[in-house]
């Protein structure tokens, strides 16, 4: 096993690493942000132990809009500094840091009145430019845009009502799978020597006189209580960052939640090779592809309820469905809908705010320095993890009173990077060789990268691991091993929400083949057939609840 493999050994090995030890930096936070800031952290050659309350990217980094992008309606909120340094983050994460999960994807802006294209074109035309300013050599991460006319706008997405589009521009962004990003940051800091530990809430803050020193920690598979003694603590706790300083002493910020919900719709439902970005009635409606489905989303409401579940309302639905269809030929209905999920940005609150909604504060992050011995990082989005984390260990370098070397992480590919395209040149070989379709293989590269042969390997000794189950064809039984024995899964929420997209992706949430999963990875987690039992029915419960939304008619997965 390699150092960057999240076994049930290394989480053993982990554990043993964070009990009682002493770290320059404990992380707490296993979303984009505290993985970001635990391999920066490493990369600087900081001793590190990163420390999530749930499963890697469990919250708002499994929960997002899936598209790594500048932030076109920044533009227009005057947000010059973000959609800058979102540009550069995306253009590297296509280029070099992450090429196997991040992609080009095309989008475009419908045009329904005249005046919308010297106005709309110029903004168009800036976030290319801008773009273009930020790279520091080389091509950029993702083509120019381009004006079409409405016939040319008809010929890319015939969906579109002819009768509303006068015209589109279309320029592009980036797609990813946020979870499989969070989780390869998380595993290449991992190879760098932290100690990455989930399921293990902090639950106390220890304090010499008014500096921080440590956590207290709970391993929720056990049920035992342990300190953690770290030079500086850095809270990365997103939406419960403010709950983590408070158990320091007075919080000295607030967080104000903002619910996005988006729903995955089946890809026959609107005829277009290329996605939607389009005005909707307080901000955007983006329609784009996702991985042979349509991924339509957001609302963005401020939140005030469970914050480890948010839930999909069914006014969240109509909202979406209603702006999106102002511009489509055939109207989605709840009946193309296959899944829906929700998710909370950490956005810092104003002393006073608007609670109706949220889509105009602030998308920038803070870094918030005390008290002594803690570094808090809040806000921002999922584009610019990268500057984020840089800021938060420049931070902790401060609070250990010595300069700290200058992060490399803007030239450090993430694990599956490096050599992706060479494993990507011998799909049909791969597949011939496994025996297992190539449409699955060609798939799977783009989810595993350079570490493709290595997940394959297994089928060579067991070829029932290339065959799909019933109810999960979309992917192959190895993928679900692989997700306990390299990937940190230790539920199978965690092996169906996050390690693949099952729940999202069917009508029936997959469901049907939950029990052969959960008998599947019980020997690698030791679960007898009660554990599974249970296994299967938290998932069902989990997919009920993000289901609400849609009502009795595709709630799901009876």
């Amino acid at each position: 096993m390699g150092a960057a493999d999240l076994s049930p050994a290394a989480r053993d090995a982990a554990l043993s690493a964070a009990k009682g030890g002493s770290f320059d930096v404990a992380v707490v936070g296993g979303g984009v942000t505290g993985a970001g800031v635990a391999l920066d952290a490493a990369a600087r050659g900081l001793s590190v132990v990163l420390l999530e309350a749930g499963d890697l990217a469990s919250g708002t980094s499994s929960r997002s809009g899936k598209t790594v992008h500048g932030g076109l309606r920044y533009l227009e909120q005057l947000n010059f500094k973000l959609v800058a340094e979102a540009l550069h983050e995306r253009d590297l994460m296509v280029r070099t840091l992450a090429p196997h999960l991040v992609a080009p994807e095309p989008f475009l802006f419908p045009l329904t009145k005249r005046w919308e294209r010297p106005y709309i074109g110029a903004g168009v035309l800036l976030y290319d430019l801008m773009a273009a300013a930020g790279r520091t050599g080389g091509r950029g991460g993702v083509p120019h845009h381009r004006h079409l006319t409405r016939r040319g706008a008809l010929r890319e997405a015939p969906g579109l009502d002819p009768n509303v589009v006068t015209g589109a521009l279309q320029y592009y962004d980036g797609r990813m799978d946020d979870a499989r990003h969070t989780l390869a940051v998380a595993r290449t800091a991992a190879s760098l020597g932290a100690v990455v530990l989930s399921h293990a809430p902090v639950v106390g803050v220890l304090r010499d006189g008014a500096r921080v020193t440590g956590v207290t920690v709970e391993d929720t598979q056990t049920g035992s209580r342990f300190d953690v003694t770290a030079s500086v603590v850095v809270n990365a706790a997103g939406v419960w960052a403010a709950d983590i300083q408070a158990m320091a002493g007075p919080a000295t910020f607030a967080v104000q939640p903002a619910k996005g919900v988006h729903l995955v719709v089946e890809k026959g439902a609107f005829d277009s090779r290329t996605g939607i970005l389009a005005r909707a009635e307080d901000s955007v409606i983006i329609l784009r592809k996702w991985f042979g489905h349509w991924l339509l989303g957001t609302t963005d409401t401020a939140y005030d309820g469970d914050r480890r579940a948010p839930t999909v309302e069914p006014e969240d639905v109509d909202y979406l469905l209603r702006n999106v269809n102002r511009y489509l030929a055939r109207p989605l209905t709840r009946r193309d809908v296959l899944g829906t999920f929700a998710g909370l940005r950490p956005l810092l609150a104003p002393v006073a705010r608007d609670t109706a909604t949220t889509s105009a504060l602030s998308r920038d992050h803070t870094v918030i320095s005390e008290p002594a011995g803690m570094v808090t990082v809040v806000g921002g989005k999922y584009t610019t993890y990268r500057r984020m984390a840089r800021d938060a260990v420049d931070a902790v370098g401060r609070a250990m009173g010595g300069a700290l070397p200058p992060s490399p992480t803007a030239n450090l590919p993430l694990v599956g990077a490096a050599g992706w395209e060479a494993v990507a040149n011998r799909v049909p070989r791969l597949a011939t060789e496994h025996g297992v379709p190539e449409e699955h293989v060609r798939r799977m590269v783009h989810r595993y990268g350079a570490e493709l042969p290595d997940v394959l390997a297994p089928i060579r000794t067991d070829p029932a691991l290339g065959r799909p189950l019933p109810g999960a064809e979309g992917y192959l039984p190895v993928e679900f091993l692989r997700a306990v024995t390299h990937e940190g899964a230790l539920s199978l929420v965690d092996v169906l929400h996050r390690r693949t997209h099952l729940s999202i992706e069917r009508t029936d949430a997959g469901l049907p083949a939950a029990p052969a999963v959960a008998a599947l990875i019980a020997p690698a987690l030791g679960w007898d057939a009660d554990r599974q039992a249970r296994e299967v029915a938290a998932y069902r419960a989990e997919v009920e609840r993000d289901r609400a939304g849609l009502g009795a008619e595709r709630a799901g997965a009876s």
